[in-house]
């Protein structure tokens, strides 16, 4: 996993696995992090992570460059101090699991990039702030140029989800990272490679949920029949349905009227959710620089948001 510094001090929390075969139980993960939210706190949870199928974790610290005139120098009190919190934290290690830190100094996208690509990692999990659309043009966003250069995988979460659990409820929390996925499904080309890739990566006899939701918009001069209703859910969910549980897992419907938006955010909160997982119809370029369905569920979701990126 990692932990990431954005513009303006907003905590980017990242989480890269490599995967074999399987998206639920990831093999190698890498966490990069700024030592100074409550996300710093997973380092403390190597055995929980460990149980979740985990065998190589790598935790990674960047520390930007100076902004002082001439060379750029990494700062090395602040590079001391990240491997000491490191060495005192990942005191006991589980049998089993290959633990290994790094600290790296540079500009964070480029170095998240590099040690993506090092580790083979297929997700990248990163910790976001709220934020609209012209804070992120005004100021930048890692997670809007990540999405726009990163071929694998983004997963995002709240720093505050980690800081506010109790240890109890975090280690619980790292057990079922993926135990439970809300699709939104509307039948387009985006939510078809979603599932595509659920079903490719899930791991069989595992105890995965797949919740499928679709939002039918109230606003719009023509509304189905009940007839007509039944028809959409037999021509697209029930057929979505039978691709996930033929991959081995247990995949549930529902049809929702309303706001998109609106209507997947209180379905997350009903349904017993680990995290929402999308794509997008607008392709990788500036997903979240550009208004959409996906970027604005990046902005807006509590829960942890699992996007899968276009192949291009």
């Amino acid at each position: 996993m990692i932990y990431s510094c954005c513009s303006l001090g907003a905590v980017c929390f990242m989480y890269l696995q490599r995967i074999t075969g399987e998206l639920f139980y990831p093999l190698d993960c890498l966490f990069k992090h700024p030592l100074s939210d409550g996300l710093q706190r997973l380092v403390n949870f190597v055995p929980q992570l460990a149980a979740s199928g985990m065998q190589q974790i790598v935790f990674l610290h960047v520390v930007p460059f100076g902004e002082k005139v001439g060379v750029p120098k990494p700062d090395a009190e602040k590079i001391d101090r990240a491997q000491t919190q490191f060495a005192t934290a990942l005191k006991t290690v589980p049998s089993g699991i290959d633990v290994k830190t790094e600290v790296q100094a540079g500009r964070a996208l480029d170095v998240i990039l590099r040690t993506a690509n090092q580790y083979n990692c297929d997700v990248i999990l990163m910790g976001t702030q709220s934020r609209n659309l012209f804070t992120e043009k005004l100021f930048g966003s890692t997670t809007a140029e990540l999405s726009t250069r990163s071929t694998i995988p983004l997963m995002t979460v709240r720093p505050q989800l980690i800081s506010a659990l109790t240890t109890e409820e975090l280690n619980l929390r790292c057990h079922h990272l993926f135990r439970g996925l809300l699709v939104p499904y509307d039948d387009s080309q985006a939510s078809k490679h979603t599932v595509a890739e659920i079903a490719k990566h899930a791991q069989p006899g595992t105890a995965q949920t797949c919740y499928l939701c679709r939002v039918l918009d109230e606003g719009g001069r023509y509304e189905l029949s009940a007839a007509e209703e039944q028809r959409l859910i037999a021509d697209t969910l029930k057929p979505t349905q039978a691709q996930l549980q033929a991959a081995g897992i247990n995949a549930e419907i529902e049809l929702r009227r309303g706001n998109a938006i609106t209507q997947i955010l209180q379905a997350a909160q009903e349904k017993d959710v680990s995290a929402i997982a999308i794509s997008s119809n607008n392709g990788n370029r500036g997903v979240i620089s550009v208004p959409s369905f996906a970027a604005e569920l990046l902005r807006r979701s509590m829960h942890p948001v699992l996007f899968f990126p276009v192949p291009r």
